[in-house]
Protein backbone atom coordinates (compact mmCIF):
# COMPACT_ATOMS: atom_id res chain seq x y z
CA UNK A 1 0.00 0.00 0.00
CA UNK A 2 1.52 3.27 -1.10
CA UNK A 3 0.82 6.26 1.14
CA UNK A 4 0.42 9.75 -0.30
CA UNK A 5 3.32 12.14 0.14
CA UNK A 6 1.02 15.07 0.84
CA UNK A 7 1.60 16.99 4.06
CA UNK A 8 -2.19 17.16 4.54
CA UNK A 9 -3.14 15.11 7.62
CA UNK A 10 -6.73 14.71 6.40
CA UNK A 11 -5.46 13.22 3.15
CA UNK A 12 -3.30 10.74 5.06
CA UNK A 13 -6.16 9.71 7.33
CA UNK A 14 -8.50 9.39 4.34
CA UNK A 15 -5.98 7.16 2.58
CA UNK A 16 -5.47 4.96 5.65
CA UNK A 17 -9.20 4.59 6.35
CA UNK A 18 -10.39 5.05 2.77
CA UNK A 19 -12.51 2.72 0.74
CA UNK A 20 -15.72 1.02 1.53
CA UNK A 21 -14.55 -1.46 4.18
CA UNK A 22 -11.64 -0.32 6.36
CA UNK A 23 -13.71 1.96 8.59
CA UNK A 24 -16.33 -0.77 9.00
CA UNK A 25 -13.65 -3.33 9.92
CA UNK A 26 -12.08 -0.97 12.46
CA UNK A 27 -15.52 -0.10 13.90
CA UNK A 28 -16.36 -3.80 14.26
CA UNK A 29 -13.09 -4.36 16.15
CA UNK A 30 -13.66 -1.33 18.37
CA UNK A 31 -17.09 -2.67 19.30
CA UNK A 32 -16.00 -6.30 19.78
CA UNK A 33 -12.31 -6.21 20.79
CA UNK A 34 -11.31 -9.55 19.19
CA UNK A 35 -12.97 -11.11 16.16
CA UNK A 36 -12.38 -14.16 14.01
CA UNK A 37 -12.37 -13.83 10.22
CA UNK A 38 -15.97 -15.03 9.88
CA UNK A 39 -17.11 -12.58 12.56
CA UNK A 40 -15.45 -9.66 10.77
CA UNK A 41 -17.10 -10.80 7.54
CA UNK A 42 -20.51 -10.95 9.25
CA UNK A 43 -20.00 -7.42 10.62
CA UNK A 44 -19.18 -6.15 7.12
CA UNK A 45 -21.80 -7.88 5.00
CA UNK A 46 -21.74 -8.14 1.94
CA UNK A 47 -17.90 -8.08 1.74
CA UNK A 48 -16.27 -10.95 -0.16
CA UNK A 49 -13.61 -13.15 1.45
CA UNK A 50 -11.02 -11.92 -1.07
CA UNK A 51 -11.64 -8.24 -0.36
CA UNK A 52 -11.82 -8.82 3.40
CA UNK A 53 -8.46 -10.63 3.32
CA UNK A 54 -6.94 -7.77 1.33
CA UNK A 55 -8.30 -5.08 3.65
CA UNK A 56 -7.20 -6.97 6.78
CA UNK A 57 -3.68 -7.38 5.37
CA UNK A 58 -3.48 -3.66 4.57
CA UNK A 59 -4.64 -2.71 8.06
CA UNK A 60 -2.08 -5.12 9.52
CA UNK A 61 0.71 -3.67 7.33
CA UNK A 62 -0.18 -0.21 8.61
CA UNK A 63 0.09 -1.46 12.19
CA UNK A 64 -3.58 -0.83 12.99
CA UNK A 65 -4.59 -4.44 13.64
CA UNK A 66 -2.82 -7.56 14.78
CA UNK A 67 -3.46 -11.06 13.57
CA UNK A 68 -3.03 -14.18 15.68
CA UNK A 69 -3.13 -17.64 14.13
CA UNK A 70 -3.74 -20.74 16.19
CA UNK A 71 -2.29 -24.10 15.04
CA UNK A 72 -5.60 -25.96 15.10
CA UNK A 73 -7.87 -27.67 12.63
CA UNK A 74 -9.98 -26.04 11.37
CA UNK A 75 -7.74 -22.96 11.20
CA UNK A 76 -8.47 -20.24 13.74
CA UNK A 77 -7.33 -16.66 13.21
CA UNK A 78 -8.19 -13.73 15.44
CA UNK A 79 -7.92 -10.02 14.71
CA UNK A 80 -7.77 -7.13 17.13
CA UNK A 81 -6.77 -3.50 17.12
CA UNK A 82 -3.23 -2.59 18.10
CA UNK A 83 -2.43 0.32 20.38
CA UNK A 84 -2.14 2.49 17.26
CA UNK A 85 -5.45 1.15 15.95
CA UNK A 86 -7.14 2.00 19.26
CA UNK A 87 -6.21 5.67 18.68
CA UNK A 88 -8.85 5.65 15.92
CA UNK A 89 -11.62 5.05 18.47
CA UNK A 90 -12.51 8.75 19.00
CA UNK A 91 -12.41 9.34 15.23
CA UNK A 92 -14.74 6.41 14.61
CA UNK A 93 -17.02 7.41 17.50
CA UNK A 94 -17.28 10.92 16.04
CA UNK A 95 -18.15 9.45 12.64
CA UNK A 96 -20.79 7.21 14.24
CA UNK A 97 -22.28 10.14 16.16
CA UNK A 98 -22.39 12.28 13.02
CA UNK A 99 -24.00 9.46 11.03
CA UNK A 100 -26.61 8.91 13.72
CA UNK A 101 -27.38 12.62 14.04
CA UNK A 102 -27.64 13.30 10.31
CA UNK A 103 -28.90 10.01 8.87
CA UNK A 104 -32.43 11.28 8.20
CA UNK A 105 -31.19 14.45 6.48
CA UNK A 106 -28.74 12.54 4.28
CA UNK A 107 -31.25 9.82 3.38
CA UNK A 108 -33.85 12.48 2.55
CA UNK A 109 -31.35 14.37 0.38
CA UNK A 110 -30.38 11.22 -1.51
CA UNK A 111 -33.97 10.10 -1.98
CA UNK A 112 -35.11 13.52 -3.15
CA UNK A 113 -31.98 14.47 -5.07
CA UNK A 114 -31.75 17.70 -3.09
CA UNK A 115 -28.85 19.44 -1.44
CA UNK A 116 -28.92 22.17 1.16
CA UNK A 117 -29.67 25.46 -0.54
CA UNK A 118 -31.18 23.81 -3.65
CA UNK A 119 -34.67 24.87 -4.73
Amino acid sequence: MKMPTTPCPVSLTSRVMGGKWKARIVWALIRNDVLRFSQVRAACTPISDRILSKELKELEELGLISRKEYPVVPPKTEYKLTTLGRTLEPVMAAMADWGTSHRATIVDAVENGLREGSP
